[in-house]
């Protein structure tokens, strides 16, 4: 397994995955972030952070059954694993840690 941190980017590819279920495939992975996020995804870039998620071993894949849609092409969906549920815990708790120490007055202009 390579490194354990998340970048920013990482963790919300990753909570996507997290949030689809059993429907987080690249396509899918992208348009859910540009709706969450409203900004632009490219592809390649979720596919490369796909990949390095898998090396990281945060996710797992499978490929799907071919589907007539697709030309006969299948589709690899992706799954978090327990390292990755883990690292996200880690990040969600970090940030907790931060906004309980931020003063409230600190956040009265938003």
């Amino acid at each position: 397994m390579k490194g354990t941190n998340l970048g920013e980017f990482e963790e919300i590819v990753l909570l996507t995955i997290a949030a689809l279920i059993d429907e987080a495939y690249s396509v899918a992975i992208c348009d859910e972030i540009e709706r969450v996020t409203d900004r632009k995804v490219k592809l390649s870039v979720v596919h490369a952070v796909l990949n390095r998620l898998d090396k990281k071993g945060f996710v797992k894949s499978h490929l799907g059954d071919p589907t007539n849609a697709r030309g006969g092409r299948r589709k690899r969906f992706f799954t978090v694993t327990h390292a990755g549920k883990v690292a996200l815990t880690k990040v969600k708790e970090q940030r907790d840690q931060f906004w309980s120490v931020i003063p409230e007055f600190n956040l009265k202009f938003i």
